[in-house]
C-alpha cells in the first residue's frame, strides 16, 4: 500500500475516464492508502477498494440503457433518474456482484463527500466510521433536481460537488504529502455561471435551504478557483494530476455505448501514458 491520497472528481458518466485510470492502477497493484471521491468519483472508489477491475465500466456501459438503472420512470416513482435501490440491490448482489467482503475488509480509507442541505457545507463520510457508507455514496451522487435528498447520520444531503467538487484540500489537511488527483475535465475547461432563468428556478425549489442555494449558485466560481489552485500546486510538484487530454464531449447522462467505451479506453490510455511519471512522483522523497 502506498501512503498517498487519491482524489476522484465526479461528473456522472464522465467517470468512465476515471474507471479507465483506476483499472490501470489496479492492474499495476497501486493501492492508495486514502481515497476520497465525489459523486461518481465515490462510486468509482468503491470498485477500486473492492479490487474489481472493469466493474465501473461494465455497470455503466451495460446498464445505462436499462430502465431499471436510469429512466424518467424512475424519477416519477422515486424522484430520481438513477435507481439506487437497483444499483445497490439486484445489480450489486446478483447481476454484477460487488465484492462486499473485499471492500469492507480493505485497509484503504474511503471518504465519500456530500453536501449538507442545512449548512451548505461539505460532509465527509468515511467507510467504517459513518453509519452506512453505501448510503453516504448515494448521497454523494444525488445531483440537485435530478435526485432526491438523502439522509445520512441525521443530515439531509445532496451531491458533494455542490460544496466541494474536487476535495484535494481535505487530503492535504489530512497530512498527505503525496496527492494524486483524477479529474474528468481537460486542462482548458472552466464552468460557466447559471443563467438567470436557471438561478430563479433553483431559488424556487430550494427556498427553504438558503445555505444550499448559495452554494449551488456559487459552485461554478468556486470550481474555477479550485482548478487554478490545482494548476499552481501541480506546477510546484505538490500534487500529481491525471486529466483528459482533450475536452470530453459526452453528455452527463450519455447512453451511447460506443462513446462510453471510447471514454473508458481513453482513461486507460492516459493512465498508462502517465504511469512512469506517477511512479516517479510517488517514489520521490
Amino acid at each position: 500500500m502506498v501512503d498517498c491520497a487519491l482524489v476522484l472528481e465526479g461528473g456522472a458518466l464522465r467517470c468512465l475516464f476515471t474507471a479507465g485510470v483506476l483499472d490501470v492502477m489496479m492492474e499495476r497493484e497501486l493501492e492508495a492508502s486514502y481515497v476520497i471521491g465525489v459523486s461518481a468519483g465515490a462510486l468509482s472508489g468503491v470498485n477500486y477498494l473492492s479490487k474489481q477491475i472493469g466493474r465501473t465500466a461494465k455497470v455503466n456501459i451495460r446498464f445505462m440503457q436499462d430502465k431499471r438503472y436510469f429512466s424518467a420512470q424512475n424519477w416519477l416513482q422515486k424522484k430520481g433518474f438513477f435507481n439506487f435501490d437497483f444499483m445497490f440491490g439486484e445489480l450489486s448482489e446478483r447481476l454484477l456482484p460487488l465484492d462486499y467482503e473485499t471492500f469492507e475488509q480493505s485497509k484503504q480509507r474511503l471518504i465519500a463527500v456530500a453536501t449538507d442541505c442545512s449548512t451548505g457545507e461539505a460532509r465527509y463520510f468515511e467507510k467504517g466510521v459513518c453509519s452506512d457508507i453505501y448510503q453516504a455514496v448515494r448521497a454523494s451522487c444525488s445531483i440537485p433536481l435530478m435526485e432526491p435528498m438523502v439522509t445520512v447520520d441525521g443530515a439531509e444531503c445532496v451531491d458533494g460537488g455542490v460544496a466541494m467538487a474536487i476535495p484535494y484540500q481535505k487530503a492535504i489537511q489530512e497530512g498527505y504529502e503525496k496527492v494524486v488527483i483524477v479529474l474528468t475535465r481537460d486542462l482548458t475547461y472552466r464552468k460557466r455561471p447559471p443563467s438567470m432563468a436557471v438561478q430563479r428556478f433553483y431559488e424556487q425549489v430550494f427556498k427553504d435551504y438558503p445555505e444550499l442555494l448559495k452554494q449551488i449558485c456559487t459552485a461554478p466560481e468556486r470550481y474555477n478557483e479550485m482548478v487554478e489552485e490545482i494548476l499552481a500546486l501541480e506546477s510546484q510538484g505538490r500534487v500529481f494530476v491525471i486529466r483528459p487530454e482533450e475536452p470530453i464531449t459526452i453528455g452527463r447522462m450519455e447512453k451511447d455505448k460506443e462513446k462510453l467505451r471510447a471514454l473508458y479506453r481513453e482513461g486507460r490510455r492516459v493512465g498508462k501514458k502517465q504511469w512512469k511519471a506517477l511512479s516517479e512522483y510517488l517514489a520521490r522523497s
